[in-house]
Parts: structure tokens; sequence; C-alpha cells
């Protein structure tokens, strides 16, 4: 994980107060990174970015909510202020408030998913556009799933939104890939995070998982090797795939 070289670079990970996130943020940060740290609220953060540099890496917390457009450029314009350069934008900040029938689904749950899964990100790459040009280009790596490729019952606006994070992922990797940013994704499968323990902890999804290739749910720490390759210069003719990491789930 040591052997990718982050350091002098500015990393922003958003829904990084636990699970994926965080582990995200500690391994840019084990790698040189200063990783500005966020989620809605401070504390979460707090604790994470004290963490890092107790463990001697370089972190600061800021609270943001990935789906409002004030908090998103209140942000941007502080990385701006304080650092001068965007070097690394990792979108994970995530929400699944309907576990259950599609038709069940409310507006207020809809929107909500919507908010917060696909407008956040796209709001967020298009605030760390202009800095990572400014600072001779980018990365940055959206945390989809696979089930934008393969649909858990339950997850339908989830599914939907994740499906619609990866088309962000190629438009902004196509639009400014010239301007020195690329764009890529992970697609985790089932991994053991607090977000996901309604569907880690269901009887039929651990049977399932049991007859996986890699017979078991993943850890936060199993994504974090995919996102370093993605956002070090061993990826640099890399840019608008998805990273599938998922135990062999999507092999049917």
């Amino acid at each position: 994980m040591n052997q990718t070289d982050l350091n002098g670079k500015v990393a922003v990970v958003n829904g990084a107060s636990r699970g994926i996130g965080e582990a995200i943020a500690r391994g840019l940060a084990a790698c040189g990174a200063h990783v500005v740290v966020t989620s809605r609220h401070l504390e979460g953060v707090q604790e994470i970015a004290d963490s890092i540099v107790d463990g001697g890496g370089r972190a600061t917390p800021h609270a943001c909510h990935a789906g409002r457009m004030e908090e998103i450029e209140a942000l941007f314009g502080f990385v701006d202020e304080t650092f001068g350069r965007l070097d690394i934008l990792i979108n994970n900040a995530a929400t699944n408030p309907h576990y259950g029938p599609a038709n069940e689904l409310t507006p207020r749950a809809f929107d909500k998913t919507v908010e917060v899964n696909l407008k956040g990100p796209y709001f967020m790459s298009s605030a760390a556009v202009p800095l990572m040009i400014s600072s001779g280009g980018g990365s940055i790596v959206n945390v989809a799933s696979i089930a934008a490729l393969l649909p858990l019952p339950g997850q339908a606006v989830y599914s939907m939104t994740k499906a619609g994070l990866i088309s962000l992922t190629r438009s902004f990797a196509k639009e400014f890939g010239q301007q020195g940013i690329r764009a890529n994704a992970i697609l985790p499968g089932v991994v053991k995070t607090r977000f996901a323990s309604a569907l880690v902890e269901d009887p039929a999804i651990q049977k399932w998982l049991s007859r996986l290739p890699v017979p078991r749910a993943g850890q936060p720490e199993d994504m974090v090797a995919g996102v370093l390759f993605l956002v070090s210069e061993q990826a640099a003719y890399t840019t608008g795939t998805t990273l599938v990491m998922d135990g062999g789930a999507t092999l049917g």
C-alpha cells in the first residue's frame, strides 16, 4: 500500500467518518497525502483526522453534506484558501434510506437518495475541476457499487443512482481528460460496514456470499489498494474505467 507516493498531494474524501471512506482516507494519508476528511457532522471526521495525525499523517476535518450546494461550495472554497490546490477527490458519501420493494419507495426517500448519491458527486466533481486544472491535473474516484450492474432486491433507486455514477465518471473522464483530469470508479460488492448492515445480516445474502469465489463479505480495507492505484501515477493512462472489487459476485 505504501509504495504509492502521494507526498505533496491534497485529497478530499467525502463520507469519510467510517467504513470505506474512512479506510480510503487512512490509506491516502499513509501514502503521504494531506487528506481533507468530510462528512455531514464534524465530530465524526474530527476523530478520524485526529487519529491520522496521531499516527504521523496529515489530515484536516471539515463538515460537508454531500447533497447541499452551499456546503459543497464552502468545502472547496476552504480547500482553495487553505491549500491552493487539489489533486484527488474521492466521492464516497452515499445513502440508501429505503431497503424494500421498489413500488413502496416514497418520493422523499427517492429525492434523498438521488441528492446524496448522484447530485452530490456531480457537483463535488464540478467544484473540484477548476482547482485540479490549476494544480496541473488531478484524479477523481467515485465509489459506485456492483448494484449498478447487478441490482439486488430492495435497492432499486440505490442501484439506479450507482449506475448513473458510472455514467458520470465516464462523462467527466471524456470531458476533462485533456485538461489533466482522470475520472474512474470502483464498484465494491457487499462490504461489511454499518451502512450495509441490513444487507450483510440478511440470511439469504449470507448464503449467497458463501458461494462466491471469495466466499465472504468484503472489508473496507479491501477497497483501498484499488483506489490508491487509480489516483497514482501508475494509473496515468487509466481513465473512464470501472474497477470491480466484489469477490467474484458479478461472475454469475
